[in-house]
């Protein structure tokens, strides 16, 4: 796992099907300014001083929640994992999308 491609809201970057479509450098790289648009949660980030949102006292927040829960880029868990992971000083990266959604339907 590269470091600089740590994304600031637990995705990690060096995996992402866009990086090399649009020449993206990752989020640390673009300090919050991804190929894209503007990333609120990386802005906050870079405004913060911190490198992801795993290091912040407010983890998670209401704009790091509304990322976890954007239907066409919301995850079932796996970025926060990261970041806890990552603000442990661990070296490994879970995949969006190898988390199982969970089954609501019984509930």
């Amino acid at each position: 796992m590269h470091k600089a491609m740590i994304g600031m809201c637990g995705a990690y970057c060096g995996v992402c099907e866009w990086r090399e479509k649009t020449n993206c450098a990752g989020c640390q790289a673009n300090k919050g300014t991804i190929f894209w648009g503007t990333c609120a949660v990386a802005t906050c980030c870079v405004e913060k001083g911190l490198t992801h949102c795993g290091l912040c006292p407010d983890l998670p927040c209401e704009a790091l929640q509304a990322a976890f829960d954007e239907p066409n880029h919301g995850d079932n868990g796996e970025r926060l994992a990261n970041l806890k992971a990552w603000a442990r000083g661990e070296d490994t990266f879970i995949r969006i999308g190898e988390f199982k959604p969970k089954d609501t339907s019984s509930e």
